[in-house]
């Protein structure tokens, strides 16, 4: 029998994909669960701290001196993402109560996803893992406001009215908590917007799934709810950017810019949302048996690499091939990879064997053919992976790729059209 198996990135490798800007890099781990950063953090932390130490704390305390400013906008600006950090980590933890597991974290350009391992099985379990993370933001608001207040020497009606004194008497420590807290209660404040993909989107079909018993229409409320305000804020970023005056944003090119982008993002993580859920809702009880591809090229641990180029490689479209003990055998030892050839410089293609440059069976991801398709879809996400051999008692059975897995939707569309 001819098989394949996985693509390059099975070995559960450092690069992970970090939201949908790319990769990022293994900050950490915490409580088990892994941290990722993607690169487009680095843009909201250079906006941030340019925000803060050429305007904010400018007009705050212009009596100090530029590098006091930008010491306090940089560790401003970290503080602010370790409290997206905290606000999903409160997100894991809760999902973690409930047996869900979490294995990652990843900060990126508009906040940060809690990557969760399969979804919740009643809308108390939704509610609550939703609303752990505003829940978190604003505890750390009001504790960054109150340790602000305490450290100043003020009555409370100074603090109600927030006379520019009250921001000149604040020290530096002061200082940053005091930006800080209301930064973190707009964070929640909006986050708790009723659509898809903000956390108030997931409380929002909790309530709906609650009441109506259907966590179909409780997706669906939510996905439209949250494109209508992702096209709302569209709209408001273009008014801006023309001139027009918008309570609470105000005005500016920059600014409506910047409006847009969010709202561009969030309107399509609304769409993405709402498809994913639909295609793993389709999926259920789908063995991956019925889905995965059994027709696939195998080779043995004493090819040469040159041999394996010369007659896999360059004869099929496989980009990896499972590695079986002999010709006629179906009891797989490893797996080869594109990647693993380039590795090999091409003198020395003659006297390398693929035994040497495979990766083993035992550090390979692998699924038995019982498991549920939508569980193959979701780790082919989650590790990045382009196919995910199907083994059972070390014999390889076939391969399931996420292309297969679409053919088979399309294929289930149009049988119940």
């Amino acid at each position: 029998m001819e098989r394949q198996v996985q693509g390059e990135g099975r070995r559960g490798s450092s690069h992970q994909r970090s939201g949908i800007f790319g990769r990022g890099f293994k900050l950490g781990t915490i409580a088990g669960i892994e941290v990722v950063i993607d690169w487009s953090v680095a843009l909201i932390l250079f906006l941030v701290f340019t925000s803060l130490a050429m305007g904010v704390f400018p007009s705050w305390h212009p009596e100090w001196s530029m590098a006091a400013t930008w010491v306090v906008a940089f560790a401003a600006s970290l503080l602010f993402l370790l409290s997206i950090l905290a606000h999903e980590l409160a997100h894991a933890l809760t999902a973690r109560v409930f047996g869900i597991k979490v294995p990652r974290i990843t900060l990126f350009l508009f906040g940060g996803l809690a990557q969760l391992d399969s979804e919740m099985t009643s809308p108390g379990e939704e509610l609550a893992v939703a609303i752990a993370g505003p829940l978190m933001s604003i505890f750390l608001g009001l504790v960054s406001i109150v340790v602000a207040t305490l450290l100043v020497s003020v009555n409370l009606v100074a603090i109600r009215t927030f006379p520019e004194e009250l921001l000149a008497s604040l020290g530096p420590i002061a200082t940053l908590l005091m930006w800080l807290g209301p930064i973190n209660i707009l964070l929640a404040l909006f986050n708790l917007v009723p659509g898809f993909p903000l956390d108030g989107g997931r409380v929002l079909r909790a309530l709906v799934w609650w009441v109506t018993g259907s966590i179909d229409r409780g997706t669906r409320v939510a996905a439209s709810l949250g494109q209508m305000f992702a096209w709302l804020l569209m709209g408001l970023g273009v008014m801006m950017a023309l001139g027009v005056s918008v309570p609470v944003f105000g005005r500016g090119l920059l600014s409506g810019l910047w409006l847009v982008l969010i709202g561009w993002f969030l309107n399509s993580a609304a769409r993405m949302s709402y498809q994913q859920f639909y295609l793993l809702r389709a999926l259920e009880h789908v063995p991956v048996s019925d889905v995965m591809r059994s027709n696939i090229l195998s080779v043995t641990p004493d090819l040469s690499v040159g041999d394996l180029v010369r007659r896999f490689i360059m004869n099929s479209e496989q980009r990896a091939f499972p590695v079986v003990r002999t010709v006629d055998s179906d009891t797989m030892v490893g797996l080869v990879t594109l990647e693993d050839v380039r590795k090999v410089d091409t003198i020395a293609w003659e006297q390398t064997f693929v035994s040497s440059i495979m990766t083993p069976t035992e550090q390979l991801i692998v699924m038995r053919p019982q498991a549920q398709a939508n569980d193959a879809l979701r780790l082919l996400a989650d590790r990045e992976v382009n196919q995910i051999p199907i083994v059972e008692a070390g014999h390889l059975l076939g391969v399931i790729r996420r292309q297969d897995i679409m053919k088979w939707l399309a294929l289930r569309t149009q049988t119940a059209s």
